[in-house]
């Protein structure tokens, strides 16, 4: 079966992916045990959307508010560069875009809350969990139907490979 592609992302170059990570890569839980640690869920098939995209070339990096180890325990897993502990995420990005070469207008922000928001308006092409914020729903240019935690980067991927594909299958047919 195809997937079919969001008309809004099938034009757009992506140079670069940011996730925020809780309520993006979580269902935006914690659980917090009687000594004080700290605990999240997520999907194992996020960890497969990443290798995904990652075979395609697109870099991709997660942006979190959250201080919590397990948001760099995880990036280490997926192999995923880690801005943690960030509270302007708008600021950080453009610096980390600049650092590296990427303009603002090829980056592709996946977020889900209002600490996304600054980020989100900057960016070429912002995107939400279904169950994002509604202000963050309101100024996406896609809503993926999967909810924080239930594979939204699994989603994203599916749609990157059907666009990956159509785009190699025209230019065969060019040559």
């Amino acid at each position: 079966m195809d997937t079919p592609i969001p008309d809004s992302l099938s034009n757009f170059d992506i140079d670069l992916i940011v996730y925020d990570f809780d309520g993006v890569m979580t269902n935006n839980r914690v659980y917090v045990f009687e000594d004080g640690r700290e605990a999240v869920q997520v999907n194992r098939a996020d960890g497969l959307g990443v290798n995904m995209i990652r075979s395609t070339g697109i870099p991709q990096i997660i942006l979190s508010t959250e201080t919590n180890p397990v948001v760099a325990a995880r990036a280490i897993k997926l192999g995923l560069e880690c801005l943690q502990g960030i509270d302007a995420k708008d600021e950080a990005l453009e610096q980390y875009c600049a650092k590296h070469g990427y303009q603002l207008e090829g980056v592709l922000y996946v977020g889900n809350d209002l600490n996304d928001l600054a980020a989100m308006q900057i960016v070429g092409f912002p995107v939400a969990p279904a169950d994002a914020h509604g202000q963050i729903l309101l100024m996406s240019k896609l809503i993926l139907e999967t909810k924080g935690g239930d594979g939204v980067v699994r989603e994203l991927a599916a749609y990157i490979d059907a666009i990956t594909r159509t785009r190699k299958e025209r230019a065969d047919a060019d040559n």
